[in-house]
């Protein structure tokens, strides 16, 4: 193990802290006391080596620093270039002196637009030839998009991509006027009579029409990003194999247009298996991930012995087209992970992404990759449709996507991006207040400079997925797109460092691929985070967070006014109990169960009464909550009351919430000591909730009605209805 000590911040900085810091790794951090504390030299130099910087001597680090200054001169562009639209910075460009340059960018209609050079900025002697700085202006009315720089020296071209985003979302703007709530459900833990004893994008249509009756704007669900091929398969929806595609478990089998030309026998065996989850359905045992699974993907191989008409062979034909090589590889790694254990030493006999392995292996698999592809497009469709039926219910936003902060090492992203991804390091967070020994989350980061390299691509297809069927995009700590807790492998997470990435790139990216969805983006924004992000965010039209309970300073709660406008608020969160459970105190108790206390549980139920009195407290100030006894529930409602009151333009409602369940989704700091995201929804008699009965449950219509003027929802536009 690495040295964990804290060290004090030095004021000096050595050689070693210039070459980290040239490549946007921080020396220093903040200590779980709140004071700066310094990273270890042999993290520093790990790190450097992840980012493909030898810093393992003095000779290394020199030879490593007079790179960083003479690099950027052997490139006539950049990797790649990233403005705003109303703030087109001069393009730096490097060319021998004296050259004759022309310069232009074409947009993706094919659109020239000629540039303008300036004089030389500065000069360098680089591999035996004087090299001139010179910037070149592009006109300012290019439009939002994707487009190519290029450049001609001395007849010689060069060319770079080029990315213009908005300055401000334009939806965020729309909402502005208004305000809207919705639910916030894990989907799979949300069954209908129909469902396979997990919730489905058909049970996903059914909670937006059910929220949409009582003047719900938008439906917030977990990631459906997709896990490993076949059972078992890792419940958390926050550790996928891939953030680009989806997860078949999701399905509804019986919507597949294929389904209803099934032969008498195969159609009698999708009715049996399911019919099998019947009682699934209305159990409140842990769910069973894997049992539906298996049953669907047997049923899955039967829809997919249908031959396709020819409308449909064409439609999944189009759809693999405009997937690309990006589908083909993600079906690949699906395809061979059926037999292979993924990460097990066979892998790497099967090469990179487009290697003659790979190709080979592709050719040999051809049907289970076509299998594959074609569960994705039968998502892709079936999203469409739970977004459709959203909208046509009259919800203004629909169904907001959540996206994870990384994936499965050893998972189809880690395989297909290997290039963009760094190896030998996971991302995690160091240590704090609430857990002195910091967290290792087991993900593979992007690599900062790889990934620029690459013109943010991988980056951009991911987010065109999530966003091609939704009203919005939640991003799980966007703090990660301004910088990252790198831990080296076999490594306390005490023994990291963060690394830094373009956020301007990063956000305006994020913005532009939203803003060409019509989506809103929520940008989970809570925790530890440097001065100026917040506001950056909400400069750039991104929704931030604010969670009841967090919303506290030294003087004790926030009243509703000072909460934030331009974002999204709720009581609770996936990471707590419902609000009934919190209110008695479940947290406490189970974390006391799982050994996750530092101090006695007495101390700790203590605290959290007097937290929760004050928050009660303040309620009752503000006639939300008489005085005296008050059923739980009547609590709820007040504090869906109190968030109504502040100015956030998104208001969330836990679906637990609004059916009374007690129980806790995750227990963060778990794995398998408490069933995390295998708890299936129920109300606050312990029976199981069916989609089906959502619009007519009382204690829902009660906690909306709680909300005020909020439950008249937003138009399109974003003015009150």
């Amino acid at each position: 193990m690495a040295d964990t000590t804290q060290h004090p911040a030095p004021a000096p900085q050595t050689r070693l802290d210039q070459l980290a810091e040239a490549h946007g790794v921080g020396t220093t951090f903040k200590g779980w006391d709140g004071e700066p504390a310094r990273v270890a030299p042999e993290t520093l130099v790990t790190v450097l080596g992840a980012l493909g910087v030898d810093a393992s001597s003095d000779a290394a680090v020199g030879n490593a620093l007079a790179e960083v200054e003479a690099g950027p001169w052997r490139s006539v562009l950049p990797a790649v270039v990233v403005v705003r639209q109303s703030d087109a910075d001069p393009v730096r460009l490097h060319v021998p002196v004296g050259s004759d340059v022309d310069f232009w960018a074409v947009d993706e209609d094919g659109v020239r637009y000629t540039g303008m050079m300036g004089d030389a900025v500065g000069t360098r002697y680089v591999d035996g030839q004087d090299i001139e700085r010179r910037e070149g202006t592009l006109p300012h009315a290019l439009p939002l998009g994707w487009h190519t720089i290029h450049a001609s020296v001395d007849g010689v071209e060069s060319s770079c991509t080029l990315v213009v985003t908005p300055d401000r979302l334009s939806t965020t703007a729309a909402l502005m006027g208004g305000r809207t709530w919705g639910l916030m459900a894990q989907l799979y833990s949300v069954r209908s009579s129909a469902s396979w004893g997990i919730g489905d994008l058909a049970d996903l249509g059914g909670i937006a029409r059910a929220a949409a009756e009582h003047g719900g704007g938008f439906v917030l669900v977990n990631p459906l990003h997709a896990a490993e091929p076949k059972p078992p398969v890792e419940p958390s929806p926050y550790l996928p194999t891939t953030r680009r595609f989806f997860h078949p478990l999701y399905l509804r089998i019986e919507d597949i247009p294929e389904h209803a030309r099934l032969d008498d026998a195969a159609r009698r065996r999708v009715e049996e298996l399911a019919a099998g989850f019947g009682p699934a359905n209305r159990t409140t045992d842990l769910l069973d991930r894997d049992s539906a699974y298996a049953a669907k993907l047997e049923a899955l191989e039967l829809v997919y012995a249908v031959e396709l008409p020819g409308q449909r062979q064409q439609d999944f034909d189009a759809y693999r087209t405009h997937q690309g090589q990006g589908l083909a590889d993600f079906a690949l790694w699906s395809a061979l992970a059926e037999t292979l254990q993924p990460g097990a030493p066979e892998w790497d006999d099967v090469g990179r992404p487009g290697s003659d392995g790979a190709r080979a292996l592709a050719e040999e698999y051809a049907d289970r990759i076509g299998f594959h592809e074609w569960l994705q497009w039968l998502i892709d469709e079936q999203l469409q449709e739970a977004q459709l039926e959203a909208t046509g219910a009259g919800m203004a936003i629909g169904v907001v996507h959540d996206l994870a902060v990384g994936v499965h090492p050893s998972g189809a992203d880690a395989w297909a991006l290997q290039d963009v991804l760094a190896t030998g390091i996971s991302v995690g967070a160091p240590p704090d207040m609430f857990n002195q020994h910091g967290q290792d989350w087991s993900q593979p980061p992007w690599h900062p400079e790889r990934l620029a390299e690459a013109g943010y691509r991988p980056f951009r297809d991911m987010l065109r997925n999530i966003l091609r069927h939704a009203g919005g995009i939640r991003v799980d700590h966007i703090l990660g797109l301004f910088r990252l807790w790198w831990i080296p492998q076999r490594q306390a997470p005490s023994a990291g460092a963060y690394v830094y990435y373009d956020h301007r790139a990063l956000i305006g990216i994020l913005a532009l691929e939203a803003e060409r969805a019509g989506a809103v983006v929520i940008g989970e924004d809570l925790g530890v985070f440097e001065p100026g992000v917040q506001e950056y965010l909400a400069e750039r039209g991104i929704f931030g967070t604010s969670i009841l309970w967090f919303e506290q300073d030294e003087d004790g709660p926030l009243p509703p006014e000072s909460y934030r406008q331009g974002c999204l608020t709720t009581v609770t969160v996936h990471d707590l109990p419902p609000s009934a459970g919190y209110l008695a105190g479940e947290h406490v108790k189970l974390r006391d169960r799982l050994g996750l206390l530092s101090r006695p549980v007495e101390e700790e139920q203590a605290e959290d009464r007097a937290v929760q009195e004050k928050f009660l407290s303040l309620l009752r100030s503000r006639g939300l909550l008489p005085a005296g006894a008050v059923s739980v529930q009547q609590t709820v409602e007040a504090l869906h009351a109190f968030i109504a009151e502040t100015p956030s333009v998104l208001l969330g409602v836990a679906l637990a919430d609004a059916v009374g369940e007690q129980r806790t989704q995750n227990q963060p700091g778990t794995n398998d000591e408490y069933p995390n995201w295998r708890i299936p929804l129920a109300d606050a008699d312990g029976a199981a909730v069916l989609v089906d009965d959502l619009a007519r449950n009382e204690r829902f219509a009660s906690l909306v009605a709680a909300l005020g003027p909020a439950t008249q929802g937003a138009d399109p536009a974003g003015s009150t209805a």
